[in-house]
């Protein structure tokens, strides 16, 4: 059998998605039944256990395969990044209609109608993908209506399909954002997070890990030995971490040290880093 990733594939040795038949072992093969996140974010856990570590996030809107749900979770693939965990089964709902609109800034509020006065009702992160479904003003104020009777600010949202021009620009809008391992929307992101995100707002779709990204984002880059090669747009890699450079000597990165998404120069990153750490593993130009 081909050796696979169980980041990326569902099987266990118990039951595995239909279509690894013949690539993996597994006591049974099931279709995934198709899904949709219905909260604002929702964690994707190494295990089905309220303690067990987060991997990664799903956002409103995103769609999922569910492989099982027993026991209040579910054992899902996200289809975006293909991306498997267990979810707390109360955060999915059908696929009804398909999402017209994207949250286009880092974070916005959901109010249970179309006044900014109201008590607000909920939150999304950029990337979140809504159904608008109507329109209103109040005050001069634009909103987009949902089915659920719920309103947004009708200038926080993108129409489906629409993409930044500029990757880096969508990343600096998180400035000063919380880290938040695992994270991958606007009330909290780790490094990995956010390149995926912000291209993600950009029309590219990329895997979800450091070390998923250090093998398939672009191509590699030697910037030579003081870095003058580098560039806006390029990534830096450490082991188990990326930044994101916003010019040819500046970095942006989700990072634990200052516990936010925040500017760093690539040199005094690469000295305090190296310390601890080693020094950069690679670089790659998107």
């Amino acid at each position: 059998m081909t050796a696979r990733d169980a980041r990326l594939h569902a099987f266990r040795s118990d039951l595995a998605d239909a279509r690894l038949k013949g690539e993996v072992s597994a006591d049974r093969f099931v279709a995934g039944r198709p899904a949709r996140i219905s909260v604002s974010v929702a964690d994707l856990r190494k295990a089905p256990r309220p303690d067990a570590g987060v991997n990664t996030q799903a956002l409103f809107g995103d769609d999922v395969l569910v492989f099982e749900d027993s026991a209040g979770w579910a054992w899902i693939q996200a289809e975006r990044d293909g991306y498997v965990g267990y979810v707390a089964d109360t955060v999915l709902g059908p696929r009804e209609q398909a999402p017209t609109h994207i949250v286009s800034v880092p974070r916005t509020f959901l109010y249970p109608g179309p006044d900014l006065r109201f008590p607000v009702s909920g939150q999304l992160s950029m990337g979140s993908a809504v159904t608008v479904t109507g329109a209103a003003e109040t005050r001069g104020t634009h909103y987009a209506l949902l089915s659920s009777g719920q309103a947004l600010i009708a200038a926080h949202l993108q129409p489906a399909g629409e993409t930044a021009a500029d990757y880096v620009s969508v990343a600096e809008s998180f400035l000063g954002t919380p880290y938040l391992w695992g994270g991958v929307s606007g009330f909290g992101i780790d490094c990995s997070g956010l390149v995926q995100l912000a291209m993600r707002m950009a029309g590219r779709d990329v895997l979800r890990d450091s070390d998923m990204q250090a093998a398939s984002i672009g191509k590699p880059l030697d910037p030579g030995p003081d870095f003058t090669g580098m560039r806006r747009g390029d990534l830096v890699f450490w082991k188990g971490h990326v930044a994101i450079m916003t010019d040819a000597d500046t970095m942006i990165h989700a990072n634990g040290h200052t516990m936010l998404v925040s500017r760093e120069g690539l040199k005094d990153a690469v000295a305090r880093i190296g310390y601890l750490y080693g020094g950069p593993t690679g670089f790659r130009r998107p």
